[in-house]
């Protein structure tokens, strides 16, 4: 005997071995035997057999009419064997009965199962709705498969190319875009960067890193509400003093000067200004909340996203020729001995007379134009009469670097140099990825880069450790040793900088560019305003929530912020090596098969370095370029006869070196992936 039964949904057939009272064994065709339960026997037949049963009657159920089984369906519950003779015949055969089971199990929008072979109608209105969500899929499964189809023949649907970083970064996997590109890949057998390349929706490189970081760290974009810089209400005295800022041509954010009196007094007090736009704007209004959500101005070669709108920074930068509200400190040194007296933070008005520019003056104001005051005739009058105060800043800086480097157990390296990137042909606001890019050397420990460095790090170790005393919380950066792996982490306690050689560091000199030397001048103007009392004062109290969340957001931004600049460095550098006609390099192996080129800022892997030294000179033939993946390789093709370099040991040579390489693209996008259920969410 042969039998049809039901087991956990499944139509199965099978011959009858035994049958005991509530069960029975059933042999199926391929020879298993299962035992299953009597009540889930669904029906009983001599012929034909199994084998020859189930394709024919599968056959039969697709040519089932679905309205007209609804509409001679009992409106009470009923079984499958009585709608079969109400469809078919009165005699309706084995076979019929089967091909309306399959039917029914096959439409459930149209019948609902009851219990085991027996169902009922579903209501008219939701069948109605049913089927027209039905209807609606079959028309957005139509549109997929037609935007797929334009993919495959290399163009992009309209709706595609809007959604394109959200479909690669952040699907919604259940949106019809998402699939067609999915579609479209698994159809063409080509992964979906390449895919979308080929059909135009992605037609320049640069543009595509650009968007991306847009979409990612600003999806509502890069324009300012109207904004207008509050006044400064406190009544600033005038500081008897002319400073002077030190940055490069393109800085319009001037955040620090310095002034120098008492030269040749026998004791001298350094003056480090910073702007002090925290002594208007204030934690929680209109233009905080923009400054919090940025955290940071974001740079790039040849354009720069500003943490605060241009008005709100030229009312507060240090421009020459103003008397510019300043939170100052002033450091007193022995002349002679270089000795640190004493210390002072002032809130005032500082006259500032020049704004120098290094990329300008660094071949004028060199060590040996220091040193030698008749070298000073050939400068300019004004940048003349600085040489006496510049020599003694200089030599002041020397002796603070050295002092940091017997803290820090070894000293600072400076043998590679900073580069720098001027594009030329920007037509816009902003490049737009086919300008010429010039790539030049600025040696860092230059007499102006060490004035300026030394002086910040003099202002933010002094501030840190001020705020600790005065019981105020701050924002500080430390490191606890210089061991590998041993990360700078940011916190709200003064510890020690192990990396910079310091007992604290607390980021305070650039507060129209860093949120959290805005949050940190806030709290140091508390500090000069009140003293001792100045931790009931200030805007974030111990164990602040809010100065923690301050913590987390900057350092993801900042993270981002600085792994873009770092990738549009490398794009740049990748398109000057074509526009140059660069096709072979000097290098020096730094790891494993990862060079650094002689004369530009690209690190890359190599093939051929096996066995070599670190630090040895090689030739590299270069590969090809991919501007998409921000990738070249390479293979050496000659050891050259040069000296072996020291190479910085340590874990800020490798991690310098590992940041220096490209990060590889990470896609959401899975072709691989099953499709996702109607009811899923949208990916994160």
């Amino acid at each position: 005997m042969h039998i049809l039964f039901d087991e956990a949904g499944k139509l199965m057939t099978g011959r009858l071995m035994s049958e005991a009272e509530s069960s029975m064994q059933v042999e199926l065709d391929t020879g298993k035997r299962l035992k299953v339960k009597a009540a889930n026997a669904l029906l009983r037949f001599e012929k034909p057999a199994p084998a020859q049963l189930m394709p024919a009657a599968t056959a039969l159920a697709g040519t089932m009419e679905l309205e007209l089984a609804y509409e001679f369906a009992a409106e009470d519950e009923f079984g499958f064997a009585d709608l079969a003779r109400e469809y078919f015949s009165a005699n309706a055969t084995t076979e019929q009965q089967v091909a309306t089971l399959i039917c029914l199990q096959g439409a459930p929008h149209y019948f609902r199962r009851a219990g085991k072979g027996r169902y009922k109608k579903a209501p008219a209105e939701i069948l109605a709705q049913a089927l027209a969500a039905i209807e609606k899929k079959k028309q957005v499964q139509a549109q997929i498969d037609a935007w797929a189809a334009e993919l495959v023949a290399g163009s992009c649907p309209p709706p595609v190319r809007q959604q394109l970083y959200k479909i690669l970064f952040k699907p919604d996997k259940n949106a019809p875009e998402y699939k067609a590109v999915v579609e479209a890949a698994r159809n063409s057998h080509t992964a979906p960067l390449p895919l979308l390349q080929k059909a135009g929706a992605i037609t320049s490189a640069y543009q595509f890193h650009w968007q991306r970081f847009l979409f990612d760290q600003f999806p509502k974009g890069t324009g300012f509400p109207a904004l207008q810089a509050p006044v400064i209400a406190d009544e600033l005295p005038l500081a008897a003093v002319q400073a002077f800022s030190i940055d490069d041509s393109q800085t319009t954010e001037i955040d620090d000067a310095l002034s120098l009196q008492g030269l040749g007094s026998g004791t001298f007090t350094l003056g480090i200004h910073i702007a002090a736009p925290g002594l208007a704007v204030l934690p929680d209004g209109a233009i905080d909340q923009v400054a919090r959500q940025r955290l940071s101005t974001v740079y790039m070669p040849g354009h720069k996203i500003t943490m605060l709108p241009d008005e709100v920074v030229q009312a507060y930068t240090l421009m020459a020729g103003r008397d510019c509200p300043a939170v100052s400190l002033y450091v007193t040194f022995d002349e002679t001995t270089l000795e640190q007296k004493d210390s002072r933070t002032a809130l005032e008005r500082v006259p500032i007379a020049l704004n120098l520019r290094h990329d300008q003056l660094d071949t004028v104001i060199t060590e040996d134009w220091l040193a030698d005051g008749a070298a000073a005739d050939g400068a300019a009058p004004e940048i003349a009469a600085l040489q006496p105060t510049l020599a003694l800043i200089f030599r002041l800086a020397r002796h603070l670097k050295a002092q940091r480097e017997v803290v820090r157990g070894k000293p600072e390296n400076f043998n590679r140099p900073d580069y720098t990137f001027k594009l030329e042909g920007v037509g816009g606001a902003e490049p737009d990825g086919s300008e010429t890019v010039v790539i030049g050397t600025r040696q860092r420990g230059a007499p102006l880069d060490l004035m300026v460095a030394e002086a910040m790090i003099l202002a933010n170790s002094s501030w840190g450790q001020w705020l600790a005393e005065c019981g105020v919380p701050g924002i500080y950066r430390s490191q606890a040793s210089l061991a590998p792996g041993v990360k700078v982490r940011m916190g709200t306690k003064a510890q020690p900088h192990a990396g910079i050689g310091v007992k604290s560091y607390a980021w305070s000199t650039s507060p129209l560019r860093r949120y959290v030397d805005m949050v940190n001048q806030w709290q140091i103007i508390a500090c000069a305003r009140h003293g001792k009392t100045a931790a009931l004062a200030a805007p974030f109290k111990p164990k602040d929530a809010n100065l923690f969340a301050v913590i987390s957001g900057f350092d993801a931004a900042y993270t981002a912020y600085n792994g873009f600049q770092n990738g549009m460095e490398r794009f740049w550098t990748l398109k000057h090596l074509g526009q140059a006609g660069i096709t072979e390099l000097t290098a020096t192996l730094i790891k494993d098969n990862l060079v650094r080129a002689d004369q530009l800022p690209l690190v890359l892997p190599v093939m051929g370095a096996e066995g070599l030294p670190r630090g040895a000179h090689v030739r590299v033939r270069l590969g090809a370029v991919d501007e998409m993946a921000l990738d070249v390789s390479g293979t050496v093709i000659e050891r050259l006869d040069l000296p072996v370099d020291n190479v910085d040991d340590g874990a800020e040579a490798e991690d310098g070196e590992e940041d220096a390489l490209a990060t590889p693209l990470a896609l959401a996008i899975d072709v691989n992936e099953a499709d996702a259920p109607a009811a899923d969410t949208a990916a994160p």
